[in-house]
Formats: structure tokens, C-alpha cells, sequence
């Protein structure tokens, strides 16, 4: 069974550093840069999600996750709570007028033509926070846009960019290798997975031990490797078993519970359905407070 590690509450202003160890507060702002601090190595497999800004520090527990924070100015954003997808529009008849366009389904495939031009800039909507938020909003990363085409093109969707966004800023794997964690808390990925569940969903893996966890570092560089991987786990498993293993590791997994995961599911359903919402291609990032894991 994982541990639990000391953990703050995410909070997000604007500008500032992201620094890791144990105990204290992570504050979340625009443009910041991840810094490791001293001391505070999660134990394994938690997570508290950083993503900018000036503060303390948060340990994670096995898979814990936090994320989003509360914004030092401005940021707003959008309401609802659904995943999506896109059916295509009814063919013409002969000589006959266009058919109308599907409806939106749910957890379905956002990708490719949703994106065919990267936007720069973007406008937050009218502020309305998931269920259970203390707080939420969201703000623009210079080159975001970019990175969601990126993400797009390789087969990623809106619930794939959803769950990179609740964990970094610029949806990449720049964060500090494994996220400084080792064996099956090891994370890996833009939405920096666990080698406890990428181990058992993807085929090539199953046979793999704990030890094995480095294999799983080549999702930092292959982004269609992460993308199937994520895929696979999301498969594996029902909706609340997934989430309870994203955000508290093993323990999550096999018991199905994480503190607070019913707004852990609903910050990133928010999150995915904001992005559904125009903002696929744009660099508007958004965030919702989801308090850490502290033991």
C-alpha cells in the first residue's frame, strides 16, 4: 500500500515559481517555472498538481494529485461538466440540401480537423466553477495554442488535453523527471500517469515489475505512445476507478476512493468541456481549486 505524503492546497496568482518539498501551500500563476525545493520528495505515488506561481511546498501521497488553484487577478471561466465528442453532419441528398450536423456525444474523439490553425491569445468566458470549487478561472500561456495542435495531430482529444492541463501549464513533460517519484509512483506523460496503472493497461508492459518504472519515461518523448497508453488505462477501467487511481495511486485504484474525487472528476470534466467550448486551439489554460492530499 502507498503512503501519503504531507501536501498543501494549490493556490494560483499571477507570475512567480512553482517549488516542491514538504508541507506548505503551492501557489499557481501565469508563466511560472517549476522549481524543485529542498526536502519534500512526495512519497510514493502522490501528487499535488503544480502549475506556476510564487509558494510553499506540497509533498503527495500514492497518486495523490491536486489541482488548479486560486488566481492572484482576474481569470474567469466557464461552467458545465461534460465530456464530448463530435458527430459528423448528415451527407446531401441528390439535389438535396446538407443534412444537419450530429450532436455532441459524450468521452468521444475531439481531434485533428477540430484544430486545423493554432490560435494566439484567447478570451476566458463568464466565470461559473465546477461543482464543490472554492474557486476556479483560467488565464493565457503564450505558445499554448500551439501545444494543443500538437496534441491534437498525434490522436490526442479534449479528455486527453483536460487531464495534461489539470497537471501542467504548457501540457508538456518538462516537470522534474518522474515528478520525483520512483517505482510504481513513478510519473510519466503530459498527464503524468503512473507506472502502477501504465504497467497493467498497456500490453508491452504487463510483465513489468515496480523496478521497471523508467520504461515508462519514453511517453516523455513519444507523445503518441502517451496518448495510447492514456487511452488503454482510460479503457481498462470504469470512470471512478481510473480517476481514484490518477489521483491517489494504488490505493485509489483498488479501492475506487480518494479524498475528494468526486470534485476531482468534476474539476476535469469542467475542464474538458470549457476547452470543448471554443477553446481547443487557443492558449486559454484553465484551472479549478481541488485541495491537495495531506496525511
Amino acid at each position: 500500500m502507498n503512503s501519503q505524503g504531507q501536501g498543501g492546497m494549490n493556490s494560483q496568482g499571477q507570475g512567480g515559481m512553482n517549488t516542491q518539498g514538504q508541507g506548505g501551500m503551492n501557489t499557481q500563476g501565469q508563466g511560472g517555472m517549476n522549481t524543485q525545493g529542498q526536502g519534500g520528495t512526495p512519497a510514493m505515488g502522490g501528487r499535488t498538481s503544480a502549475q506556476g506561481g510564487t509558494g510553499g511546498v506540497a509533498g503527495a501521497a500514492s497518486g495523490g494529485r491536486a489541482s488548479g488553484g486560486t488566481p492572484g487577478s482576474g481569470g474567469a471561466s466557464m461552467g458545465g461538466a461534460a465530456s464530448g465528442g463530435r458527430a459528423s453532419g448528415g451527407a446531401p441528398g441528390s439535389g438535396g440540401a446538407t443534412g444537419t450536423g450530429g450532436a455532441t456525444g459524450t468521452g468521444g474523439n475531439t481531434s485533428g480537423s477540430v484544430c486545423p490553425t493554432a490560435k494566439t491569445g484567447g478570451t476566458c468566458p463568464a466565470k461559473s466553477c465546477p461543482t464543490g470549487a472554492s474557486d476556479c478561472g483560467c488565464y493565457t500561456v503564450a505558445g499554448l495554442g500551439a501545444r494543443k495542435k500538437v496534441i491534437l495531430d498525434a490522436g490526442g482529444d479534449s479528455r486527453f488535453l483536460a487531464s495534461a492541463m489539470v497537471e501542467t501549464e504548457n501540457l508538456k513533460t518538462d516537470y522534474a523527471h518522474g515528478d520525483n517519484k520512483t517505482g510504481d509512483a513513478f510519473n510519466a506523460g503530459c498527464a503524468k500517469q503512473n507506472w502502477y496503472m501504465t504497467r497493467q493497461c498497456h500490453a508491452a508492459w504487463n510483465s513489468l515489475k515496480a523496478s521497471d518504472y523508467e520504461t515508462s519515461s519514453a511517453m516523455n518523448t513519444d507523445l503518441k505512445l502517451d496518448i495510447t497508453v492514456y487511452n488503454e488505462c482510460r479503457a481498462k477501467w470504469d470512470e471512478n476507478h481510473w480517476f481514484a487511481g490518477h489521483r491517489n495511486g494504488q490505493t485509489g485504484l483498488q479501492t475506487g476512493q480518494a479524498p475528494n474525487l468526486a470534485l476531482f472528476i468534476a474539476a476535469s470534466k469542467w475542464t474538458q468541456t470549457n476547452l470543448e467550448n471554443g477553446h481547443m486551439c487557443d492558449d486559454v489554460r484553465f484551472w479549478a481549486t481541488v485541495p491537495a492530499i495531506i496525511q
